[in-house]
């Protein structure tokens, strides 16, 4: 299996792809990470990637597997990523 590329790496290649200096690159990237951060409690979509969520998760009873105990896990808030339709189609 191969090693995920590395920031540097990403934006080598946005700066290729675009015909764009890296500090410009990098600046965009660096300004759609910024946009993803602010947009997710609302629902941030990249269009065909995916689409980052804010979203509740209701309070539970769950088991302590060491020792078999149950326990109450509380409510908390969790980030989620839906993968686009597309981006599924070009991998898959």
């Amino acid at each position: 299996m191969a090693k995920p590329k590395t920031k540097t790496q990403i934006i080598a290649g946005m700066a290729e792809a675009a015909g764009i200096s890296k500090v410009q690159a990098k600046a965009a990237l660096d300004a759609l990470v910024d946009m993803a951060y602010k947009g997710a409690k609302d629902g941030f979509t990249i269009p065909g990637v995916g689409k980052l969520l804010k979203q509740r998760r209701k309070a539970r009873m769950g088991r302590n597997p060491a020792t078999g105990e149950s326990i109450k896990i509380p409510a908390k808030t969790v980030v989620k990523f839906r993968v686009a339709k597309a981006a599924k189609d070009a991998i898959l």
